[in-house]
């Protein structure tokens, strides 16, 4: 059964994206959930099963059932702003209305796939929905213990990639409009007749209808192959698809500059240009080769006064990117001094 957003005017002005620290979080718990869905992590996967093997997540689980089902959206919901903080998120987590948590988790109980409907009546189904503020103060903690476990220390690298495909999404609707920006999203995703078509989606029921404010469109790196959507009220209507360039963030090394390149300009400086596969902040950077962020940031003005890399500004950052000769330097198809 597809999942059909019917956009009218006031929604298409007011489409926008976010990059979730929150909800990239619940995602990667998601994806150790069910570990068999998601080949591109397998690595990533090994290592974060060792990371975790001391945190007690059983109620955690209670909710992202391994097989399928409805995850209450109070535990990853929507952003309000495009670039929170995780500290912002779980603070708005643990603001979460006791009423509405209930329902969320009342439903969460009662719609698994995993044909354990009498979850909702189990002494840990019970203990959960008889006091959901102390619930969702539990649930928030396990949240943050899971963030500082699975993501914090690769965060620089992930938001990266998030911000890439923001960027790249971002030229595409500059170039050739809303049409350009949604026909892309994911191959399951349609775009027509103003209605923005999820195809192969489940558990629709009673989603909520695009009621003027806009789509939210936020980039993930854990959630493929699936795109999700479904949020309920009060939650804004969002979609979240998988980021471009999510499969090579835990399989591919860092790139070793060319031997040439690396005696042109430095060794470090060599190493900067060739780790910019993906646009990065100077705090990224300086993070990813252990450099102090002073250093790397006259790095970067020598590569950019060179024509190596161009600079924007991604919503409180600044993300250097290599331009076409860059690239061709850090790949080793133009040598130094050749010709």
């Amino acid at each position: 059964m597809p999942l059909a957003l019917h956009l009218g005017t006031a929604d298409l002005t007011r489409c926008r994206f976010a990059i979730s620290p929150l909800c990239q979080t619940h995602e990667a718990l998601r994806m150790l959930r069910r570990p068999a869905r998601h080949g591109y992590h397998r690595g990533w996967l090994r290592r974060m099963r060792r990371a975790v093997a001391g945190l007690d997540l059983a109620e955690l689980w209670l909710f992202i059932p391994p097989v399928g089902g409805y995850t209450p959206d109070f535990l990853g919901p929507p952003p309000q702003e495009p670039y929170p903080t995780i500290e912002d998120e779980l603070a708005r987590m643990r603001a979460t209305d006791p009423v509405l948590a209930n329902a969320e988790m009342a439903r969460s109980l009662a719609c698994t796939l995993a044909c354990t409907p009498e979850l909702a009546e189990s002494p840990q189904g019970r203990a959960a929905l008889d006091d959901p503020a102390a619930t969702v103060r539990r649930l928030a903690d396990l949240t943050e213990r899971a963030w500082h476990a699975l993501l914090a220390p690769d965060w620089p690298r992930h938001r990266a990639v998030l911000e890439a495909d923001i960027a790249h999404r971002s030229r595409r609707a500059a170039d050739g409009g809303l049409d350009a920006l949604l026909t892309g999203l994911h191959p399951a995703v349609d775009w027509a007749g103003q209605t923005l078509t999820l195809r192969r989606y489940a558990d629709v029921a009673d989603v909520q209808r695009p009621d003027g404010r806009g789509v939210l469109l936020m980039p993930s790196v854990f959630v493929w192959p699936d795109v999700v959507s479904g949020f309920a009220r009060p939650w804004q209507p969002s979609v979240i698809y998988p980021a471009r360039g999510m499969g090579h963030l835990h399989t591919t090394p860092a790139p070793r500059p060319p031997e040439a390149l690396a005696r042109l300009v430095g060794h470090q400086r060599a190493a900067v240009l060739a780790g910019l596969a993906v646009p990065a902040s100077t705090t990224d950077l300086a993070c990813r080769h252990g450099l102090a962020p002073s250093t790397v940031s006259a790095h970067l003005s020598v590569l950019r006064e060179a024509g190596l890399l161009e600079s924007r500004r991604q919503g409180y950052y600044v993300l250097y990117g290599r331009t076409a000769l860059g690239d061709a330097l850090a790949d080793g198809r133009f040598t130094p001094g050749a010709g």
